[in-house]
């Protein structure tokens, strides 16, 4: 396979200014900034003895993070993990701040357990593993605080979250000394989490043979070699317990250049997603548990599509994509954004329905797939079970996944509105992007409710468009060659096409028959335009395993119908199922509304994004009843 040198363009190169992702980081700092220090680090005080508690005083955190709970304290490196990102994209410095005083705490829970030990969960756990004694993943829990001290020193530079994790480490080596490989091999079959991947972030932070040594003995072969020989190792498997351990592999790749580790990471994609397929929401797994290939029909329930294993798969697709530059990944990541990411976390809005309800939702650990479901929301303080930590994560920055640079090559990922700042041959260019409304106005018919100013888009667009066009503008001090590579979604319900204006006003009509990126390549000046026209309609996605089911689609956003109760469709009349929705209540005010209404039906149906959906019961997949006549006869 040929290397890539393709870099994701994020961090303060990527400014976002997509409202929609903008509004989940704005819940989600929010939430971050609710939790309090001593609350985050009540499991740690307990462990070094700091603060002891004899049942007199009410603990601030629950569920997972309760100390009856074996995972206590697993969140907080998710927490930090966040809050290091934000300061890498944002430069906050409120969250860093208060990042670094929890370190610094650490630090001192570090010193009372005698140097070395800084977890929230006692050593024992691990003696326990060692002799297989069954305790609920140690390695998972401590992986979360090296994750965290690792990420708050590679992404804001804190010296003693390294000097912390560091020291740490020693435990494990220590820990890990002297056994055989199968007895290695013994403990690891116990839930390792991410360790690789954070002892690779350490060997790229301290250059320590240490962390060979560990990186070597956290090697899980009896999950890996089968992997490299095409060996179906998922199967009615747990999910999230191997994607943290093959994104791991990549991180060790990145870190060391062993294409093994690479190719490790390739072949789980390759069995994950490309040999087994997914929902029509992009995601897997019912129950935690990895469906049969092209069995997702058998596998409908109230617990589809685990919350933490869309954010590491969505990881995992960043990297193949590095690697690979195969544009799948990107409409991978784009698809598990809407109907899992946004579709499960920090839920905004008014009850479809028109009935009493919450107007906000934090987490929904699944999203189900079962007719007549609904989301379960969870608790700010009581729940923390594995999804609220990968909440914090994947809604902490949403410009990681829009961007990508290789060369002289500019690669566009999820579409949304952002700034991005790009490098050709030494000088610094930077491309926005913006999405045109095509309504006229962001308030009403005119330009601003004051002026009432006129536009052509009112005139020119009576009903929903039937496209969606993307505005790219080049800011750039002097002309400079390079190629704006532009995503063809396999969303994209026909050929897209383009027009490239110069800052003189002329258009320059351009199109492409390549399926994955449309690339113009031309010496760019100052205020160069490029409008992207993709065009847009419903369409059907099958449910693999099942003859004459299909959920509904609508650009990446898969949709979803207000029902309490398993609906069929009836196709009669039409030439295909997509045929059975039209748009209804298509606008309000100055925005196009994708919201939907079915067809031919003896009782109608609203249908909505997934991700608009707060606590409505709501239906994804349709039977559906094919009418033909023959002879006179109807056939049902």
């Amino acid at each position: 396979m040929n290397k890539r040198t393709i870099k994701a363009i994020n961090g303060r190169e990527c400014k976002l200014t997509d409202g929609l992702f903008l509004e989940k980081e704005r819940c989600n700092r929010e939430y971050l900034t609710e939790l309090t220090d001593a609350g985050l680090l009540q499991n740690y005080y307990q462990e070094a003895g700091l603060a002891q508690n004899f049942g007199a005083k009410a603990m601030a955190h629950h569920g997972w993070e309760d100390p009856s709970c074996q995972l206590r304290g697993h969140f907080l490196g998710h927490f930090l993990s966040a809050c290091a990102m934000r300061e890498w994209a944002e430069g906050d410095a409120e969250l860093k701040a208060k990042a670094d005083t929890i370190v610094h705490e650490l630090a001192r829970c570090q010193k009372e357990n005698g140097g070395q030990w800084a977890a929230s969960i006692p050593e024992k756990y691990f003696t326990w593993i060692a002799r297989g004694k069954q305790v609920w993943a140690p390695h998972y829990t401590v992986h979360k605080t090296f994750m965290g001290l690792a990420d708050l020193y590679r992404l804001t530079g804190n010296r003693e979250a390294l000097e912390v994790a560091d020291r740490f480490a020693d435990w494990f080596v220590a820990y890990t000394d002297g056994r055989t490989r199968e007895e290695l091999d013994d403990i690891l079959d116990f839930e390792t989490g991410g360790m690789l991947e954070v002892w690779a972030d350490l060997l790229e932070a301290t250059g320590s043979d240490k962390y060979r040594t560990l990186i070597e003995r956290y090697y899980r072969g009896r999950l890996f070699d089968p992997l490299l020989k095409g060996v179906d190792v998922l199967t009615n498997m747990h999910a999230n317990t191997t994607i943290p351990e093959v994104l791991g592999c990549a991180r060790v790749y990145e870190v060391t250049g062993d294409e093994k580790y690479r190719d490790i990471a390739l072949a789980y994609w390759k069995l994950a997603v490309t040999q087994r397929g997914a929902f029509a929401t992009g995601g897997q797994t019912l129950g935690e548990i990895w469906t049969p290939p092209h069995s997702m029909g058998a596998r409908l329930g109230d617990r589809n599509q685990e919350h933490c294993t869309v954010y590491n798969m969505m990881r995992l697709a960043d990297f193949v994509f590095r690697q690979t530059g195969d544009k799948a990944c990107l409409d991978y990541i784009e698809r598990n954004l809407y109907n899992g990411i946004f579709a499960q976390g920090h839920y905004r809005g008014g009850h479809l329905e028109g009935e009493n309800a919450p107007g906000e939702g934090l987490i929904t650990y699944y999203l189900p797939l079962r007719a007549g479901a609904r989301k379960n929301w969870a608790s700010k303080f009581d729940d923390f079970f594995c999804c609220h930590g990968t909440l914090v994560q994947a809604n902490a920055v949403h410009n990681r996944y829009l961007w990508y640079a290789e060369g002289d090559r500019l690669y566009t990922g999820v579409y949304a509105d952002s700034d991005a700042k790009f490098t050709v041959n030494g000088r610094e260019i930077t491309v926005e992007e913006r999405r045109d409304p095509l309504s006229g106005s962001i308030q009403a018919a005119g330009d601003a409710a004051s002026s009432q100013a006129l536009s052509d888009d009112t005139r020119r667009y009576l009903h929903h468009p039937d496209r969606r066009v993307m505005m790219f503008t080049i800011r750039t001090e002097q002309p400079e060659e390079f190629s704006l590579c532009l995503r063809v979604p396999d969303w994209a319900r026909g050929d897209a096409y383009a027009l490239v204006i110069d800052k003189d006003g002329n258009e320059v009509p351009m199109k492409t028959d390549r399926r994955d990126f449309f690339e113009i390549r031309r010496t760019w000046k100052d205020g160069d335009q490029v409008r992207l026209f993709i065009p847009l309609a419903v369409y059907t996605i099958p449910l693999e395993g099942v003859e004459q089911t299909v959920a509904f689609a609508y650009g990446p956003c898969v949709l979803a119908a207000l029902s309490s109760e398993e609906r069929a469709l009836r196709v009669c009349g039409v030439t295909s199922p997509r045929e059975l929705l039209t748009h209804d209540n298509e606008r309000e005010w100055g925005s196009w509304n994708d919201v939907f209404r079915t067809l031919y039906q003896e009782r109608g149906m609203r249908f909505v994004p997934l991700f608009r959906i707060g606590y409505e019961r709501y239906q994804v997949y349709f039977p559906l009843i094919i009418e033909q006549k023959r002879d006179g006869i109807r056939l049902l």
